[in-house]
């Protein structure tokens, strides 16, 4: 009898022992997938629209984890984060390809690769705008070389015997390369490069500016909200070339190839997830549209999102199979 009982006992805790290990494997499969949050309105877009599909399409469960680019990059080579949908080479540097070449990380694809920066100029002061009865103010004016000839219509008013062109705000990389172009191109003889206080301030400088249909010229970027309200034209620069940028910034801005990366745990864990992110792909056109429209609806990403998957569904229903799209669109509210 005693023999019977340890027999029984034994055979009890092997049984709860195979329970504990299964309930564990189960929490595991369960686990959502965390995406990195870095704090743009872009990649808060790019996580909504992902999620929704991986939720939604494949049955996941998805999270999001806030923070600053470098500590949301090191969640990611953690495995804290399991997918990274924006990620801009240039701001993390050295350590992208680190992370790339040590395995930590597994780069998937390639989100948008046509981000433009530079100096921009309203369309209208080019081509004219006549609902709004403005006629073309400078018809030639296509390249930075341009300028010193219309540098009367950018008056400083604050020096008017000069242009002023509107740079970055102080601290950020893009001011030390266009305060060096301004002397490279030999642009600060006919203008004043003016330091706007903040990002926003910038931003409302091109407002102003468009709203009342005056003439603006300086610096932003694509793709954010801006571009996508505003009808801006970028001034042509010398095609970018490595010599041309280590001489004085004499060329156009590079563009960045903005990258989707996951943890390189994630294709074994979620092969469907790692497949159809190999296929999502945006441009900064569709981006900067979609950032207008949460600006100009007060909205936020997540329902910016939703307004992608029901008015762009051309678009993303050839990142996933028709099965899960339907299972997608079934979802949407």
């Amino acid at each position: 009898m005693k023999s019977l009982k340890k027999k029984g006992i034994w055979l009890i805790l092997s049984v709860s022992i195979i329970l504990v290990v299964m309930a564990g494997c189960s929490a595991e499969g369960d686990k959502p997938l965390v995406f990195a949050d870095a704090g743009w309105d872009s990649i808060q877009f790019h996580n909504y629209v992902a999620g929704f599909i991986i939720e939604k399409g494949f049955g996941y469960q998805t999270e999001v984890m806030p923070g600053t680019t470098p500590i949301t990059f090191a969640g990611l080579l953690r495995g804290d984060i399991d997918l990274y949908m924006e990620i801009w080479q240039d701001n993390i540097g050295e350590a992208y390809m680190e992370a790339i070449e040590q395995g930590d990380i597994t780069v998937l694809g390639v989100n948008f690769d046509d981000n433009e920066q530079g100096l921009w100029v309203p369309t209208y002061m080019l081509e004219g705008d006549p609902e709004r009865g403005i006629e073309p103010m400078a018809p030639d004016l296509k390249s930075i070389f341009d300028l010193p000839q219309y540098w009367e219509l950018f008056k400083d008013p604050e020096q008017p015997g000069k242009g002023r062109i509107v740079g970055s705000p102080a601290g950020w990389v893009a001011d030390e390369i266009l305060s060096t172009k301004m002397v490279s191109y030999g642009l600060e003889e006919s203008f004043n490069y003016f330091r706007p206080g903040s990002d926003s301030a910038l931003a409302a400088s091109i407002a102003g500016a468009y709203e009342k249909g005056e003439p603006w010229v300086g610096y932003y970027w694509t793709p954010t909200w801006v571009m996508g309200k505003y009808d801006m034209t970028l001034l042509e620069e010398p095609e970018y070339s490595e010599e041309k940028w280590q001489d004085g910034f004499q060329c156009a801005f590079p563009s960045s190839e903005i990258t989707i990366a996951v943890h390189k745990d994630l294709p074994e864990r979620a092969p469907e997830v790692a497949e159809f992110l190999s296929r999502y792909k945006t441009n900064s056109a569709l981006i900067s549209e979609v950032l207008s429209y949460m600006t100009e609806n007060d909205t936020d990403a997540q329902q910016a999102a939703i307004y992608f998957l029901k008015e762009y569904e051309n678009i993303w229903s050839d990142w996933v199979s028709e099965d899960v799209a339907e299972k997608v669109k079934a979802a949407l509210p």
